[in-house]
């Protein structure tokens, strides 16, 4: 089976409240120990490099493959990690998944 990636995409404006702080900090910790037993082989945070652009973050989470990620969201641990949003952004997470070319 071939690694699934997924990209956990915040779209909003510089106006817009992300704590990068706390997303580094604390968020992605805790979706590292919530998912890393259903297969989450890695994250990385990446942010836009100028203000201008309408995305405030995106995190690459990397799976052992397309079934690891159905188990991690449908895991009971899934509610922890979405019950964490607030605290770092008023902004939606856009989950999107990608194949390799």
């Amino acid at each position: 089976m071939n690694e699934a990636v997924l990209y956990v995409i915040y779209r909003g404006t510089p106006a817009d409240r992300f704590d990068r702080a706390y997303y580094v900090e604390r968020h992605l910790p805790l979706v590292r120990n919530a998912f890393g037993a259903y297969g989450l082989v890695s994250l990385t945070a990446f942010y836009p490099a100028k203000d201008t652009s309408e995305t405030v973050a995106i995190c690459e989470c990397r799976f052992t493959d397309s079934a690891s990620i159905e188990v991690a969201f449908s895991s009971r641990e899934v509610a922890a990690v979405m019950a964490d949003v607030p605290r770092f952004t008023n902004l939606e997470p856009l989950r999107l998944r990608v194949l390799p070319l």
